[in-house]
């Protein structure tokens, strides 16, 4: 690079007023010994860059040789997922000033064109520093040990690619960008200790120190010193201190513990007793339904839930998800206050919408959902279909209106969300449970179920203990379609009961006395 600028400066003298003198132009006949040099330093540091691309070249086909060999799967594990998005970001950065620094822009051009007829989207820095956020996030959610995880292996399974010492440190990075200066710790340390056996080195030692000591700062711990003095090169005594680390709860979630139990399974188990009142049985009081009846599962009575099972086959799986690629966007939530939809980090998918009209499969899967929930579909909203993404996850919330956010739902004009309709179209290998917070259950997706449920009491009062979360993906890929069945028109489907504690034993129980059991 500096000898690129020294032949940049020396041509720039050459082409000034040089001519107005015949000493300048005598004196010009010496420089051209002098560039000689600067080209040969040139064509040497020009012979160390192309060796440099042709490793790039070499590391990148071996990558997508081992990527073309696993297949879709191999993005389906967060820390495959993670390289592929630094690879494509920072080292793809590298890669592109390297070429810049000889004129290279044709090439860079070409590449781009090629990504644009092929229609293939690279990923920014937002997509790097979430797809670290989200590594993050699932080492929370499931207790995962960080020197574990730089290694590639989850829960005792080498699952990726152990990760060099800038892999690691951009992971701390983005923590300590979000603030989150607990996480930024553990990931700077572990930096720190792979640095010291790594060669060559990928990262300065003085950068991680950096963000380890401001992070300590900002966490009030007291061993701030050990990194200042390392810094400036002084003999240190002894190891470092045992690090103080506290994690901090900025999210806003208040029930974030209890979230995270449940998504790892450890919610309480029914009683025996509870058990007892739990069953299966074939429904079949709609007149389609004498000759298909469908399977449902009690999993839980007041509020009731049930799991209808093989309710949407392979083919019909096959049909909605090819229909929603194309119309996939980043999933938004309703704001509380205005009514208006808006994206959040507290909800990481993709949703599209389909309609009806669209597939004969769509219009069949609506016409189940009114045989299964014995409900009106005409106010239901169209079916959706989302796709969870690295660490995708929707925290705790309510799919219903509160009293005071008056402006929910307000132009359909069908009133509130009386009940919730969500199909498990594919099966994660690790999380990715629907958890009901208030009622301390998880359920872990099935493939070609639907887990149902009320949103509503049968007063049309909001059921506080629906509230529920989607788990973070730890591995694997999820794929829902849910339906959102409205309270209008459903006057004689689902009446009111004589007093608030009614509720219903079965899907369809139209008693007006049954109290809790």
């Amino acid at each position: 690079m500096r000898t690129l600028h020294l032949l940049s400066y020396l041509l720039a003298i050459a082409w000034a007023d040089l001519f107005t003198a015949t000493a300048d132009l005598q004196h010009m006949l010496g420089a051209e010994k002098n560039i000689v040099p600067v080209i040969n330093d040139y064509i040497e540091a020009e012979q160390e860059r192309l060796e440099q691309l042709k490793k790039f070249a070499e590391e990148y086909n071996t990558r997508n040789a081992e990527a073309q060999e696993v297949g879709t799967e191999f993005v389906t594990n967060p820390i495959n997922a993670f390289l592929l998005i630094k690879r494509l970001t920072s080292e793809w950065r590298q890669v592109e000033e390297m070429m810049r620094n000889n004129h290279a822009h044709r090439f860079i051009k070409n590449i781009t064109v090629r990504r644009e007829e092929n229609e293939v989207k690279f990923p920014g820095e937002e997509d790097l520093s979430g797809a670290a956020i989200a590594l993050l996030r699932l080492q929370d959610v499931y207790k995962l040990d960080t020197h574990d995880l730089a290694n590639g292996m989850i829960r005792g399974e080498k699952v990726g690619h152990k990760l060099n010492t800038h892999d690691v440190f951009e992971v701390g990075r983005a923590a300590y960008n979000a603030k989150d200066y607990y996480h930024c710790l553990m990931w700077m340390q572990e930096a720190l200790n792979r640095l010291e056996n790594e060669n060559p080195q990928t990262i300065e030692e003085s950068e991680i120190l950096e963000y380890l000591a401001y992070s300590l700062y900002q966490q009030g711990n007291g061993n701030i010193k050990w990194y200042e003095d390392r810094l400036d090169g002084k003999e240190l005594q002894g190891d470092l201190p045992p690090v103080v680390n506290k994690r901090v709860e900025w999210d806003g979630i208040p029930e974030r513990d209890a979230y995270e139990s449940l998504c790892r399974g450890e919610g309480k188990k029914p009683t025996p007793e509870e058990q007892r009142k739990l069953y299966c049985y074939y429904k079949n009081d709609r007149p389609f339904l004498k000759i298909a009846p469908i399977k449902v599962e009690i999993i839980r009575h007041n509020p009731l839930a049930v799991l209808f099972k093989q309710v949407v086959s392979d083919r019909e799986i096959a049909v909605i998800q090819d229909l929603a690629r194309p119309k996939l966007k980043r999933a938004t939530v309703q704001n509380a206050v205005t009514g208006e939809l808006e994206h959040a980090s507290y909800r990481i998918s993709k949703s599209a919408w389909l309609k009806e009209m669209e597939s004969e499969v769509v219009a069949r899967v609506n016409r189940r959902i009114g045989d299964m929930t014995n409900l009106n579909q005409e106010t239901s909203e169209d079916l959706q279909i989302a796709n969870y993404g690295l660490g995708g996850h929707y925290d705790p919330h309510y799919d219903f209106a509160r009293k005071e956010e008056t402006n929910a739902f307000k132009t359909l004009g069908t009133g509130n969300r009386i009940a919730t309709v969500l199909f498990y179209m594919s099966q994660p290998d690790l999380g990715g449970a629907t958890v009901f917070n208030k009622l301390g259950i998880a359920f872990f997706p099935s493939v070609h179920d639907a887990l149902f449920w009320y949103n509503l009491k049968r007063n049309g009062d909001g059921d506080m203990r629906t509230r529920h979360a989607a788990c973070p993906v730890l591995l694997g890929v999820k794929w829902v379609s849910n339906k959102w069945i409205h309270e209008r028109g459903q006057e004689f489907t689902r009446p009111c009961g004589l007093d608030e504690d009614v509720y219903e034993r079965f899907v369809g129980d139209l008693s007006p006395t049954h109290r809790p059991i």
